[in-house]
């Protein structure tokens, strides 16, 4: 396991505080330039914290977090659902990359929790759905179903053995959280 880039606390932290400042400023304030671009070029990437969202295009991780070149991890996939890609991504990432923190960032008003709670999808997005109905089972609020589809996806990556050993051994951290669309707010479960 390749030494973490700073400590889930630190992680967390930054993510927090990039938030803050992308709801004051309302433009991405990371670092995208060409500098910055080569370094990570040349030094390899080494991002801070794994982040697990929605493909939703409204939902932008390096914005939300005032994140730039190299500073996080992002895998998107409709509902935030989890399976075996996802995983070994966010293994590699763990294992390879230094990111210490990993956040399911799911979001209100999300397309695919509708669809499984009030829909009945056909073709592949009901491979999507119908994990999405596992997490919710007959849950009729929508931000309640968000939350606990987020609250199972932490869970599928918990149950993953290599994380569970990274967790004891490293202190690698997983958390939840949603992204508030009105305000732009990210409201995290809870603390590294």
């Amino acid at each position: 396991m390749v030494e973490f880039t700073i400590s889930p606390q630190e992680a967390l932290l930054r993510l927090k505080t990039g938030n803050q400042k992308y709801l004051d400023s309302g433009i991405n304030t990371g670092d995208v330039s060409s500098m910055r671009r080569e370094e990570c070029l040349r030094g390899g990437q080494r991002p801070y914290a794994i982040i697990i969202t929605c493909s939703d295009s409204r939902v932008i991780p390096e914005t939300i977090f005032s994140a730039g070149i190299g500073d996080l991890f992002v895998i998107r996939i409709a509902g935030n659902v989890i399976d075996d890609h996802q995983l070994g991504s966010i293994e590699y990432a763990a294992e390879h990359l230094g990111s210490s923190l990993i956040v399911v960032l799911g979001h209100n008003h999300c397309g695919a929790v509708d669809a499984a709670m009030n829909h009945e999808p056909d073709g592949y997005i009901k491979f999507v759905t119908d994990e999405i109905v596992r997490a919710i089972g007959d849950e009729k609020d929508e931000y309640k179903a968000c939350c606990l589809n987020v609250l199972h996806s932490k869970a599928a990556i918990e149950h993953s053995l290599k994380i569970q050993a990274d967790e004891r051994e490293y202190g690698l951290k997983v958390i939840g959280a949603i992204y508030h669309m009105e305000d732009g707010c990210v409201e995290f479960f809870e603390e590294a």
